[in-house]
């Protein structure tokens, strides 16, 4: 039998009564002498607990000297037995260790399941509290309260509104404003019948004539880039919003800076026109959302900040009757607000897209809002019940703009890999433009005011002729990006397609159309 501490065959046999184990004699000894307890089953054990065994006798040779073999052999062993102590005493405190270890990853994971459990009946929690809030009516006296403060020329930010993230009583898209929007959409159909090219328009052959006729830098150096472009039609004044957290307002005609918009405090994501009204409307990365006042002198004040979603500002579009608008954000939420109060009257939230809105656009007509999102798909809401009514799926990569044709029957949408035309009557893609490589996105789209070309940014411009379902988009001009950049971040149609604004990663507004010598001739 072998010692129960070292594995070998003792010299000195004794027995345990306790635990009927054998050990060396001088091994248990020593483990008593230092902890006065079994070495194997952990219980308290003496000297007197300890029975000698009987064996033969083995002579040993006496080491008087560690000079002598003898001795350096008693030495040796007295030095095992220790190594043997302390090994053995290793052996225990690893397994014990073991032992705590994995209880604690078995606790470590009961609690993550907990935390995981609690977060996800939390956010239930707030989801329900939420669709309760915009369902339930807000009363009368404090939806009257609330437009009277926010129409009195303060700013949000001094009447004291509630900041991103809280909780407010949407009062609803009621049946005065439906009413008006129908009204709008019956007019405007009707119209669309009648609906010619107008004489002033821009001809193909002129297209393709289009060079640069200016660059313009209107932003900082030290954030260079345009992030959007919006033109009033009427008076020919672009505004651009640039990645320096300013919009800047632009004369086309006389090549002046009418203005600057400074508040927010990072990149502006959109900027729109009211027309005829001079209204500018400014979304940023910032969160918010900024409502300007022009004046005659060119100035510009900020009528109000809207504070309503909890992430970045990445579109705004503004309604055909030019009292609504809707913004959309990455916080997968876009609103409806009241252009004159900055009310929002109601906030729509998708629970199926997680990731957030990416762009809007509403239908010629008005009843039919489309977004874009980062998850590759566009979705076509109507506006009179805040319902999903049809998505567009076929897109790689987040949805980077949105345009409706004037002719209100095609929807052209960008992505990292390239446009989309979709047919609205039968909700289908009739045709797909894959233009650059993979690594270059198509950052935007636009269709011109009358329906018959449609421009796309790249890593160039290219101008389409609007053709049909079955006819052919021919592509009658591609622009080249002379920013060096490699990336025109957005484009618009002046007034007639007479010219076409591009913006870059340069912070510099191209304007490409006919040289003076040429325009006047083809007037």
């Amino acid at each position: 039998m072998n010692c129960s501490i070292s594995g070998e065959v003792p010299e000195e046999p004794v027995v345990s009564k306790k635990s009927g184990l054998l050990y060396e004699k001088r091994l248990i000894e020593r483990h008593i002498a230092d902890y006065g307890k079994c070495p194997v089953t952990g219980d308290p054990l003496t000297m007197d607990d300890i029975v000698p065994v009987k064996t033969g006798k083995i002579v040993k040779p006496k080491s008087l000297t560690a000079a002598s073999i003898p001795g350096m052999l008693g030495m040796f062993q007295n030095e095992w037995d220790a190594l043997m102590l302390s090994n053995f005493a290793l052996e225990q405190q690893l397994h014990t260790a073991r032992q705590e270890l994995s209880h604690a990853l078995y606790q470590h994971d009961a609690a993550c399941r907990v935390i995981a459990r609690l977060k996800k009946e939390r956010d239930e929690a707030r989801s329900l509290l939420a669709q309760a809030e915009r369902q339930a009516p807000l009363p009368a006296s404090a939806a009257t309260a609330n437009v009277s403060a926010l129409s009195n020329g303060k700013r949000v930010s001094e009447d004291g509104d509630m900041g991103p993230g809280s909780k407010q009583m949407r009062p609803g898209v009621s049946e005065s404003i439906i009413a008006e929007l129908t009204e709008c959409n019956a007019a405007l159909s009707q119209q669309r019948k009648k609906h010619q090219i107008p004489p002033t328009l821009a001809p193909v052959d002129a297209l393709e004539r289009y060079t640069q006729l200016s660059s313009h830098p209107l932003h900082k150096t030290n954030k260079p880039g345009i992030s959007s472009i919006d033109i009033n039609l009427s008076k020919d004044i672009v505004a651009t919003g640039g990645i320096d957290s300013s919009a800047v307002l632009f004369d086309q005609t006389s090549g002046v800076i009418l203005s600057t918009l400074s508040g927010h405090s990072k990149k502006v994501t959109s900027v729109k026109f009211v027309a005829p009204s001079n209204v500018i409307l400014s979304g940023s990365a910032d969160k918010t959302v900024r409502i300007w006042q022009g004046s005659e002198d060119g100035n510009c004040d900020c009528r109000h900040i809207l504070k309503d979603h909890t992430a970045e500002v990445q579109a705004i579009t503004v309604h055909a009757t030019n009292n609504y608008f809707v913004t959309a954000s990455l916080d997968s939420t876009w609103c409806f607000y009241d252009l004159s109060s900055g009310l929002c009257l109601t906030q729509v939230e998708d629970p199926s897209n997680s990731m957030g809105y990416t762009s809007a656009a509403f239908h010629p007509d008005g009843l039919i809002l489309g977004t874009g999102t980062t998850e590759a798909t566009v979705r076509i809401w109507d506006v009179k019940s805040q319902g999903n009514v049809a998505n567009f799926d076929g897109h790689t990569g987040s949805i980077t703009a949105i345009s409706f044709s004037e002719n209100g029957y095609f929807l052209a949408t960008a992505a990292h890999d390239g446009v989309k035309l979709w047919d609205l009557r039968k909700l289908k893609n009739f045709r797909s433009f894959e233009l650059y490589d993979q690594d270059t996105p198509t950052n935007s789209v636009d269709f011109d005011h009358s329906g018959s070309y449609l421009a796309i940014a790249g890593s160039d411009v290219r101008v389409y002729q609007v053709g049909s379902v079955k006819a052919e988009w021919n592509c009658i001009k591609t622009l080249p990006d002379l920013s060096g950049t490699g990336r025109a971040t957005c484009v618009k149609f002046g007034s007639d397609a007479k010219y076409l604004a591009v913006g870059s990663m340069d912070r510099n507004l191209r304007i490409f159309g006919l040289p003076e010598g040429d325009a006047s001739m083809e007037s």
